[in-house]
This record gives structure tokens, C-alpha cells and sequence, in this order.
């Protein structure tokens, strides 16, 4: 199966020593190569290669691999950072030959890369796993821009294209609990990682309500079915479906606590901090009234202020916050800035913020047209720095405007969901209470016949 790790290369002054001096090459593996040039003479290792047969130089020459590099780093006078990044791509045993191993690696390469970083590729038959060592520089040709290598570029480039590779040649690829619970968007995991909602936290609040409320398991599907959830158990992976959604979601992409064994366990051990069982808190943000109750507000300062209530920000809550604000709860955050954005600059309607935002354009296009001028006069002048911080600000402020004009009609139709979803549930507590109260009735006929 394909396994992938990359490593950023440092030390660029010990380049040249092992340049010169190929005795001093490490051969201990990728794992210690401490700087460009060591990384690629162990990537073009001929112990490892059998002399050379499976070596390829993307944009540089073999023989001058490293020299091309640094070459192409004065060029750009990109000198300092990460001076580039070793990749390792590994293989399971016996599943395929030299030469389609290193077939793979030139296509992963070229996929990563797309030509525009000097690469050396190399596939060391020295172990049971046949494994592909690429080395890049982190500086590009044609643009000077440097490689930037994160999480994210790991998970949806370098790890995906592997994968996507392995699969088209029939090979075997890693399956982690991750990619078992499917493909999570970055913006998602980072927001759960740091403590942040997203749209699943409705979800998850209402199951844990249901298990709250639930003795059995059969409760619990009531309970979830009584807040507008279809559930689909007859399936290898089960689903529900929130009111008002199209797609599914499946129970154990919303945690290991929300898997259908993990509910029933806490549907019959309801223990509050138990290990294992406890809900992480999500930490959102607050609207902060000082205590006083904010008053006179119209159009949409009172649509915003209506919407933060629905979603929880303030300190009172609203008795049924439906479904339909609370999947919303993910931008939390940016709502209470536009909130403010409205208080501080007391706009009510959308007419006045096209007002507030006429004279915004007016200053970007007169600053812009003033720089475009210093650009061609006086290319050091320090008004460039000062209009280009100012412009920074007002563009930042018309963005806000955007987002408030399109987000507050999102709102104003979430609203009405929830109104409508809130009705629905009013009108159904009505109705059971007015089926129990009937119920006491006949209990207390038919007693009265007794007696």
C-alpha cells in the first residue's frame, strides 16, 4: 500500500561541503537529510538505484542536480527559508515492478510540481518496499514564488494524488479512521479543532437532546423524528436526514459519541462525566449588551439582533431554536462583527449602506489612481506605503458591506424556516397536551363509573 511522507530541507551553508566532498553524503535515509544537497545525493544513492537505471531530473541535469538548484535560488535571490522538500513515496511489497514504481513517482512529481520546480526523482530497490525519493527545489523557474508545504497541501495534494495514482495502477493505498469517515473539507477540521462550530454542531445537539429526553432507543428515534430528522437504519452506514436538507449525513461522521452503538450505550448508561462520554463544549461567540437590554432597533439591526437570539449569542435563549438558524451557527462569529459593523455606523436598511459605501469607492478609486501615478514618479515615495494601508482598510469595509447585503437576505429567509419550523412544534406540544388532558378526562370517567 502507498505511503507518503515529505520533509522540508534547511541548512543550505552544509550544501556545498557535500557537494564537494561526496564521503560525507549521508546514506541513513530520508529521514536525516539535513540540506538540499544531502537530500538529493541520498535520493540519487546508486547503491540504492542500481546505478543509475531508475534516475530522472525534472528541469536540471542529473550530474548537476543541486548546482541548478542553487542556481535557480540566486537567479530569484531567494536564498533564505526552507531551501526545498524531500518526499518519500513507499510501495507494499511485491505489488509492482521497478519500472512502474518510477513511472508513479515522475507522474507524481509532474502532478505536484507541474514543471515549475528543478526535481530529482529516484527509485531505491534497496529494501522489501520498492520507494520513490523525490527532491525539489522550494523556489519555482519560472515565477520565483517558493513551494509552500502545510497540512492542508499534504492532505489535498501530495497524500490525494498518491492515492489517485495507486488506485489508477490497481495498487493498494492506505485506508486511516479519517479516510474511513470520509473526506473532511480543511475549513471543517480546522474549525473543530479549534473549538469552533460548524453546520454538524446543530446536528449533534439535537441528538444529544434526544438522548437526554430517551430511555430507549426507540424513544430516541421518536424524539429526533418529533424535531423533523429522518432516520435510515437498514443501510451498512446509518444516516439521518435534518429538516429541511436534502442530503443525509451519517452517524459516525459526527463523531465516535454519535455512532448508533455509542447512543444506545449512552441511552442506557446516562452517566454525566463518564470518560468517554462527554460532550465537547463549543466555545461562540457573545454579543455584549453591558447588562441593558438593547432597544429601538429596526430593519436590520433588528434582523441581526432577531437572528443572533435564534442562534443562542445572547444571554437570553430562545425557547425552540429551530434547525433551520441553528445549521447556520458555523458563522456565529462573522454575523456579531456585522452586527456590530451596523451598530457603529448606525446603518438600518440596505439603502443606507449603498450610502456608506458610495464614498468608500470614490477613495479607493481616487487612492488607486494617485498610486498608479507614484508608481511611475516617485517608485520610493512613502505615500505608496501610506495609500496602500489605507486602501487595505477601505477594501476591508466594502467586503463587509458585501456580506452584509448578501447575508442578511440569507437570514431574513432562515427566519421565516424558523418561524414556520417553530410553529410546527407549538402546534404539536399543543396538540399533546391537549391528548393528555383528554386522556385524564376518560381516566377519571371511567373512575367515576367505579364509584
Amino acid at each position: 500500500m502507498a505511503y507518503t511522507s515529505i520533509l522540508a530541507v534547511h541548512r543550505l551553508d552544509r550544501s556545498v561541503e557535500y557537494v564537494m566532498d561526496k564521503d560525507k553524503t549521508s546514506r541513513t535515509g530520508a529521514g536525516s537529510a539535513s540540506s538540499l544537497a544531502e537530500a538529493v545525493d541520498d535520493a540519487r544513492d546508486r547503491e540504492k538505484t542500481e546505478c543509475g537505471v531508475f534516475e530522472s531530473a525534472i528541469g536540471c541535469t542529473l550530474d548537476t542536480a543541486y548546482r541548478d538548484m542553487r542556481a535557480n535560488k540566486e537567479r530569484w535571490g531567494r536564498m533564505d527559508g526552507v531551501q526545498g522538500y524531500h518526499l518519500v513515496q513507499s510501495f507494499a511489497e511485491g505489488e509492482l515492478t521497478p519500472e512502474l514504481a518510477h513511472r508513479i513517482g515522475l507522474e507524481l512529481a509532474e502532478r505536484l510540481l507541474h514543471g515549475q520546480y528543478p526535481a530529482v526523482v529516484a527509485t531505491h530497490l534497496n529494501t522489501h518496499c520498492l520507494h520513490n525519493h523525490i527532491v525539489w527545489d522550494s523556489v519555482a523557474m519560472d515565477t520565483g514564488r517558493k513551494y509552500r508545504s502545510s497540512a492542508r497541501t499534504y492532505y489535498t495534494g501530495v497524500r490525494a494524488e498518491s492515492d489517485r495514482l495507486c488506485r489508477q495502477y490497481g495498487l493498494s493505498v492506505i485506508e486511516s479512521p479519517e479516510s474511513e469517515r470520509g473526506k473532511k473539507q480543511y475549513g471543517k477540521w480546522l474549525a473543530e479543532q479549534n473549538g469552533k462550530p460548524t453546520w454538524r454542531t446543530a446536528i449533534r445537539q439535537d441528538v444529544d437532546s434526544a438522548i437526554a429526553a430517551s430511555l430507549t432507543w426507540r424513544q430516541f428515534v421518536k424524539a429526533l423524528e418529533g424535531q423533523g430528522y429522518e432516520l435510515r437504519m437498514q443501510r451498512k452506514y446509518p444516516t439521518l436526514r435534518p429538516p429541511g436538507k436534502e442530503r443525509c449525513v451519517r452517524f459516525k461522521t459526527l463523531g465516535k459519541q454519535y455512532t448508533p452503538e455509542a447512543i444506545r450505550m449512552r441511552i442506557l448508561y446516562p452517566r454525566r462525566g463518564t470518560k468517554g462520554q462527554a460532550v465537547p463544549r463549543v466555545q461562540y461567540a457573545r454579543l455584549r449588551t453591558r447588562g441593558r437590554p438593547v432597544r429601538g432597533f429596526t430593519g436590520l439591526r433588528a434582523l441581526y439582533y432577531r437572528y443572533l437570539y435564534e442562534l443562542g449569542a445572547l444571554p437570553k435563549r430562545p425557547v425552540y431554536p429551530g434547525y433551520a438558524v441553528r445549521q447556520d451557527i458555523r458563522k456565529l462569529d462573522q454575523y456579531v462583527e456585522q452586527m456590530r459593523f451596523l451598530s457603529r455606523h448606525g446603518i438600518d436598511s440596505r439603502e443606507q449602506l449603498a450610502e456608506y459605501r458610495k464614498p468608500l469607492l470614490d477613495e479607493i478609486a481616487a487612492l488607486t489612481k494617485e498610486r498608479h501615478g507614484l508608481y511611475r514618479s516617485a517608485p520610493d515615495s512613502p505615500r505608496i506605503g501610506q495609500i496602500t494601508a489605507r486602501l487595505k482598510v477601505l477594501r476591508k469595509e466594502i467586503r463587509m458591506c458585501g456580506r452584509i447585503e448578501k447575508h442578511s437576505m440569507e437570514i431574513g429567509q432562515r427566519l421565516a424556516e424558523a418561524r414556520a419550523e417553530q410553529k410546527k412544534y407549538v402546534e404539536k406540544e399543543k396538540q399533546k397536551g391537549a391528548d393528555k388532558a383528554e386522556k385524564r378526562r376518560d381516566a377519571l370517567q371511567r373512575d367515576s363509573r367505579f364509584h
